[in-house]
């Protein structure tokens, strides 16, 4: 068994037993991405002397990928406009017959045509007939369902949880998050943090980082808050300012107060602060602004 192997990303040799990485023998990478094994014994009988470093290495690269800036929300944008959406859920719509979220500037401008030209209402983006009950909506987002969509899952859950159906609403958010849905993950870590599905603070964590890297910024605020109760004052106001970036406006009066407890510095928060502004205006439009000067009416 070989012993004090130098451990680096283009190892081709098995750390445990020696056996190098030919045609016939395929290493795997160990979770790590230190070293390679050629298989599950050689991991094992190689596991206490590489076990401290396998941890540490897993920790930094989690930790690479939880703060690292995300280019986006998880909404991502309008698909009929094409400009973000807002962070603001009271801002957009989801249409169950398609699943898609579309801006009130677009769903308004819809419902003006269908009101000029006395047409019936249609859905915005695909056109399909509006729902003209919660069974038939139901029953679109059931088609969206056994089409693999993971946002009809986390839909479907929503609804199910707002009808006191835990179990059910458990199952396909839990579906959905298996998915990759942020949004998914971050209702599963509400359900974990209430004791809903028992009280469970690490999953309740695992699935706001989830959620995080996704793009949710609720996540990322919520996050933010935890570090900060933890003491983890550094880790904690990173959390923030990647959610202020987002257009979060929660993380931003946070990061004030950060601010006057010195607990972050000056560029930082003015940085923060540009980008929540640059994020909020990347979302207007005169048709958003009109929708929401009807709203008003």
């Amino acid at each position: 068994m070989m012993s004090g192997v130098e451990e680096s990303d283009d190892m081709m040799f098995c750390a445990s037993c020696g056996t190098a990485e030919v045609d016939e023998v395929k290493l795997k990478k160990c979770a790590c991405n230190l070293v390679r094994y050629c298989g599950v014994q050689c991991q094992k009988e190689h596991r206490s002397q590489h076990k401290q470093a396998c941890k540490k290495r897993a920790a930094e690269l989690r930790d690479e990928l939880l703060f690292k800036q995300p280019e986006s929300t998880f909404l991502g944008d309008c698909p009929i406009c094409c400009l973000p959406l807002s962070v603001d859920d009271h801002n957009s719509t989801m249409m169950s017959c398609c699943s898609k979220t579309i801006c009130d500037g677009c769903d308004y401008a819809n419902d003006m045509r269908v009101w000029r030209e006395s047409l019936k209402w249609t859905c915005p983006f695909c056109r399909h007939p509006a729902s003209r009950s919660k069974n038939e909506s139901n029953q679109n987002l059931m088609k969206r369902i056994e089409a693999n969509d993971p946002v009809a899952m986390c839909e479907m859950g929503l609804g199910l949880h707002d009808e006191g159906d835990i179990d059910g609403a458990f199952e396909y958010l839990t579906k959905a998050a298996a998915l990759g849905d942020a949004a998914a993950h971050f209702e599963l870590s509400l359900l974990y943090h209430n004791g809903e599905v028992g009280k469970d603070e690490k999953k309740e964590v695992y699935h706001l980082e989830e959620a995080a890297i996704g793009g949710h910024t609720r996540a990322r605020h919520n996050l933010g808050i935890i570090e900060e109760r933890n003491g983890r004052h550094d880790r904690g106001m990173k959390h923030l300012i990647i959610a202020a970036k987002l257009g979060d406006s929660k993380s931003v009066a946070a990061l004030k107060r950060g601010y006057r407890f010195g607990l972050v510095s000056k560029e930082d928060f003015a940085s923060a602060l540009r980008g929540h502004q640059a994020a909020v205006d990347e979302t207007k439009s005169p048709q958003r602004d009109e929708a929401l000067a009807a709203q008003k009416d």
